[in-house]
């Protein structure tokens, strides 16, 4: 009687495939790392962008000697706006500038403007309206200065550096980055914020 001999076959028993799992588990992590450096790096933007805001109101608002001088506060009397406003020199606003120029509403607005920017990016709460109300800002601060000039109304040179492109804009694209990104949510109160019910009925004032 002939005996043959059948081929090994597979018990269909197959260890698992730690390097599968470990290649899977290193890509996750990456993943995760380059997520969290983000979401860190728009948090630091924010707080730094939401200090110099805040900064901007309490030494306009306390003369505490910087851009600013001594005795010179809103609380002392100076106006935040007339030095900067009745010195435009250039532009298609210039006259409306001179006569916004020391105003009490003017000064109201833009100190208003200034600290509700600077506590919203800092505690990471409503940067959508942040960012509009900021962008308004900076815009009109950048018809202020207006940088395509080349000469001032007076003919002397405007010394700008640059015919479009400045800080006021840049100011501006931060802002709309800083809300697009949702950047309120790490080192910021922009999850807690969200969960209120007006704000998650209301999707524009996260």
């Amino acid at each position: 009687m002939a005996v043959h001999e059948h081929p090994h076959r597979s018990s269909g028993f197959h260890l698992p495939s730690f390097r599968r799992n470990r290649t899977a588990s290193v890509t996750e992590s990456a993943a995760a790392a380059r997520t969290d450096a983000r979401a860190y790096a728009f948090a630091s933007l924010r707080l730094l962008t939401g200090f110099v805001f805040l900064w901007a109101f309490l030494d306009k608002t306390f003369g505490l000697g910087y851009a600013t001088q001594s005795g010179k506060g809103w609380i002392d009397g100076g106006s935040p706006t007339k030095g900067f406003l009745s010195n435009v020199a250039a532009g298609p606003m210039e006259s409306t500038f001179h006569s916004w120029a020391g105003d009490p509403w003017a000064d109201s607005l833009f100190m208003l403007g200034l600290l509700g920017i600077g506590v919203a990016l800092i505690a990471g709460v409503a940067l959508r309206l942040a960012a509009v109300a900021g962008t308004l800002m900076m815009a009109l601060m950048w018809v202020a200065e207006w940088p395509p000039a080349q000469h001032l109304s007076d003919g002397s040179p405007s010394m700008s550096t640059n015919p479009f492109a400045d800080y006021h804009l840049v100011y501006a694209l931060v802002l709309i980055a800083l809300a697009a990104a949702s950047a309120g949510d790490t080192l910021g109160l922009g999850r807690l914020w969200a969960k209120l019910p007006l704000v998650s009925r209301s999707r524009w004032l996260r």
